[in-house]
């Protein structure tokens, strides 16, 4: 690869606050950066504007555009789209970020135009687009038959079904990826996917339709970067291995590196008030680990603070090394 760091093409897929996490470090390095975002939110004032609207959930795309955006400017914009009301009938809840997006959404008339107009207010650093423009749900099927549909009901399940392992993951009616969002992974140098929940902020962007085929059909190489903490709900007591292979089945390409955090926590308050709640630390199993043809990377990728977190600007780095190595 001769290109410069310049001119370097950056897919980022996923969507949430793993997704900002990993913008928000890159953006400071390269220029030519596309986020690809998951579509099929249920829940919170994403999915209740979901619901009213008939528009797709603003709220994984509302972070992308603020982790892109210039924070020199536009400070009190940026404050807007993170500003959550806590009272006022029907406005307890909601995110304005999330209601400007529809608001626009309905004023353009395509969910695409809004993010462009809002993306421009913020002189975001770069382009976020949606992994799909099609109203699908998303449904899982449990290692004891049971199906669960929608996405916040997979994330936070209303019954004793969090020790259950996912077996299969799909969405109804089948999405058909974004042209823009095709293109992007075509012409990509590099594609980073993750950090995230698996089963609702990662996977459903690998099984929309069109997706694993432009992977497939792309030469940038592909870097997984791999959760610190368990989930419950979702990936309870999964190892760095199980987490590389669902990635591997449902995007049905190889992956050339996972980066994986290898740094010991040693807050244990804050170990405790995980484990409350059946989240462990991601341990990396490199024995299974030797059997999957993917480098893996180790480094310290996290801070501590209230939350037990990725680090934008840890990730960023070891992101720039890995670039300079093979360019």
């Amino acid at each position: 690869m001769s290109k410069k760091l310049n001119q370097l093409k950056f897919v980022v897929i996923g969507g949430g606050t793993g997704s900002y996490t990993v913008l928000k470090g890159l953006k400071n390095y390269f220029k030519n950066i596309t986020a690809i975002v998951t579509m099929f939110d249920s829940g919170g004032s994403s999915g209740i504007l979901r619901d009213e609207f008939g528009y797709l959930p603003p709220g994984d795309i509302r972070r992308a555009l603020l982790a892109l955006s210039n924070e020199d400017s536009n400070h009190i914009f940026r404050e807007l789209l993170n500003y959550r009301f806590e009272k006022g009938n029907g406005l307890t809840g909601h995110n304005f970020g999330n209601l400007l997006l529809t608001a626009l959404t309905d004023i353009s008339g395509d969910e695409v135009e809004a993010v462009k107009h809002i993306s421009n207010i913020l002189n975001v650093k770069g382009k976020v687009l949606p992994v799909s423009t099609t109203n699908s749900n998303l449904i899982a099927e449990l290692e004891d038959n049971t199906i669960i549909s929608g996405e916040t009901n997979i994330d936070i399940p209303k019954h004793d079904k969090g020790f259950v392992k996912i077996r299969k993951l799909w969405l109804e009616p089948e999405a058909q990826a974004y042209e823009e969002s095709i293109q992007a992974i075509r012409e990509a140098d590099f594609i980073i996917i993750g950090p995230g929940d698996l089963y609702t902020s990662i996977i459903p962007n690998l099984i929309t339709k069109g997706i694993s085929e432009a992977l497939n059909n792309t030469n940038a190489k592909k870097i997984y970067i791999c959760n610190v903490m368990s989930k419950f709900s979702e990936t309870h007591k999964y190892y760095a291995s199980e987490y590389l292979r669902e990635v591997i089945r449902y995007s049905n390409t190889d992956i050339d590196y996972m980066l994986v955090n290898n740094k010991k926590i040693n807050n244990d308050s804050l170990l405790k008030k995980y484990a409350d709640e059946q989240a462990l630390p991601v341990v990396i199993d490199e024995e299974n680990l030797k059997h999957i043809d993917t480098k893996i990377i180790e480094s310290d990728l996290i801070n501590e603070t209230h939350l037990i977190r990725h680090d934008s600007e840890k990730i960023a780095k070891t992101i720039l090394k890995l670039i300079i190595d093979v360019i």
